[in-house]
């Protein structure tokens, strides 16, 4: 059976492509404060701090071969950049984009030695044209972009597939602090004309990672026509 590492897959996005995948892989599952949220979902779960390059080293110890890392934790912050501390900004930018560094690490060994391969990285809309006073996560998730286009470059001639996903608004707890009107005021914004869900992220991740590692390199957006 094929394996895959998720992190962030407790819940929102992450768990909706643990779903997709379990019947076709041998699931690894990273999640930040309670491995009982992913008691149901079949493999190997983990709990810990995915910014912690020693975390993450330890769990590779466990993983022999691996086909399909996916980069889905983050976390917000909603501020104006006046109000935004340091210790806010480091974490935002530590846990978006830094903890992506630690998995592709240790994953980039394995896949050039299997000479196959696929990451995907979970962006967002905003790291393609940012979003007001969300300075740090349209950071991050930009870095994300720029840090998948260099390596799907470093990594082709080893058979290795590097993506990125950009959604646009997910109905996750990320969203949770808008209000119902807030919500409303989006979806007159969106095309499509509701804000997505998170199934239909992983419907789309699981897709491209299906697809011939000659697709690379890319960022792919799902934001029901929003930018």
């Amino acid at each position: 059976m094929k394996k895959a590492l998720i992190t962030g897959a407790s819940r929102g996005i992450g768990r909706a492509i643990a779903e997709k995948l379990k019947k076709e892989y041998d699931l690894f599952l990273i999640c930040q404060n309670n491995t009982s949220m992913m008691s149901d979902l079949p493999g190997h779960h983990y709990t810990g701090d995915i910014k912690e390059y020693e975390f993450i080293k330890k769990i590779f110890e466990d993983i022999v071969t691996l086909d399909l890392l996916i980069n889905n934790a983050g976390i917000s912050c909603f501020g104006q950049i006046q109000d935004i501390t340091p210790e806010k900004w480091d974490e935002v930018i530590k846990t978006d984009l830094t903890s992506v560094y630690n998995t592709c690490h240790f994953a980039s060994k394995l896949m050039i030695r299997q000479q196959h391969g696929h990451i995907i990285n979970i962006s967002s809309m905003w790291g393609m044209s940012g979003a007001s006073c969300e300075s740090a996560y349209s950071a991050a998730k930009g870095g994300i972009n720029a840090f998948t286009k260099a390596l799907a470059k470093e990594l082709a001639p080893s058979g290795v597939a590097v993506n990125a996903l950009a959604p646009g608004v997910i109905d996750t707890d990320m969203n949770k602090h808008l209000s119902s009107a807030e919500i409303k005021e989006l979806e007159e914004l969106i095309p499509a004309g509701r804000i997505g869900k998170p199934e239909e992220v992983a419907e789309t991740v699981y897709l491209m990672a299906q697809m011939p590692v000659y697709l690379t390199g890319q960022i792919i957006t799902i934001d029901g026509g929003f930018t």
